[in-house]
């Protein structure tokens, strides 16, 4: 083996060890961390949140991917989705109508980490 192919080698381990070790720092400190994902999926369906969203395609509701751009960007995104979830206010649809948004149930009742957790979820989306 050549001198500059064992450089190449031993700086290509050193960049991959080094990309490794950035991608599992900011995996263990980032808030992305914390999401339960199974949990928030088991939390939409025992609430039958997938009869009117999906989490790519447009139903009856937004698909939660475009739910997670529009508030992807917005310091306040998070307490916006979770109080959408937890307060019965209006939704809008396409064809311009409005119902009330059904209120997330939790158990326990009124569980403010299981609404957090899919309000985080649908964000990392």
């Amino acid at each position: 083996m050549k001198e500059s192919e064992r450089i190449m080698k031993k700086f290509h381990i050193i960049s991959f060890s080094s990309a490794a070790l950035a991608a599992a720092m900011l995996m263990a400190s980032g808030p992305a961390a914390a999401i339960d994902e199974e949990a928030a999926m088991h939390l939409a369906r025992a609430n039958n949140c997938f009869k009117c969203h999906s989490v790519m395609k447009t139903k009856e509701g937004p698909a939660w991917s475009e739910v997670a751009k529009k508030y992807h960007d917005k310091s306040n995104g998070q307490k916006r989705l979770v109080e959408h979830l937890t307060t019965g206010e209006k939704a809008k649809f396409p064809d311009g109508h409005q119902e009330d948004h059904k209120i997330i149930k939790t158990n326990p009742p009124n569980d403010a980490a299981q609404i957090k957790n899919l309000a985080d979820w649908i964000l990392a989306l």
